[in-house]
């Protein structure tokens, strides 16, 4: 079994998740992570897929997507796990007046303090920009002094920044 990246972008319509995950199920993919959303009506969705299967046998048989105007990739991903410890989750919100360079800065603030973003949204609405991420920070990270950044980019970029920390799930 391999490991392979399926990105599928375009004009939503309903059906596409069952037709894309019909062909898996047929191929004998184990659908391992995926990530799907509308972007002011254009489906994008992100998988990753345990199979058998070749990249262009994927790909041939969801060309019928393709026809439609759907953009349709399959591409082989490397093995990887992540091993170890893997830090402490906090939830990111930034929000205000939209403008060009907000995710920019925000997540160049987190990078350098070892943050790794594991998920990200933004959404702008009539009078407000929204970002909304979850991070990963490493557990000697200085959290004070990352949230004191935080607050002061997000003043100069006119907007607020606000990182609470998760709980752990509890299983």
């Amino acid at each position: 079994m391999s490991v392979l990246a399926l990105t599928v972008l375009g004009h939503d319509r309903p059906g596409i998740i069952a037709e894309v995950t019909g062909v898996l199920a047929e191929l004998g993919g184990n659908l391992e992570d995926s990530s799907m959303t509308l972007l002011r009506g254009h489906f994008a969705w992100t998988l990753l897929v345990d199979t058998e299967a070749r990249p262009e046998d994927l790909e041939s048989r969801l060309s019928g997507l393709r026809a439609e105007g759907l953009v349709v990739s399959v591409l082989p991903l490397p093995e990887h796990r992540r091993e170890g410890e893997t830090g402490n989750a906090f939830l990111l919100s930034v929000y205000g007046a939209d403008r060009a360079g907000i995710v920019s800065a925000v997540t160049r603030v987190l990078a350098d303090h070892g943050g790794n973003v594991t998920d990200l949204t933004t959404r702008l609405g009539a009078d407000l920009y929204l970002l909304t991420a979850e991070v990963e920070l490493p557990t000697d990270a200085d959290v004070t002094a990352l949230e004191a950044q935080l607050k002061s980019t997000a003043l100069t970029l006119g907007v607020e920044a606000h990182l609470v920390p998760v709980e752990p799930d509890v299983l």
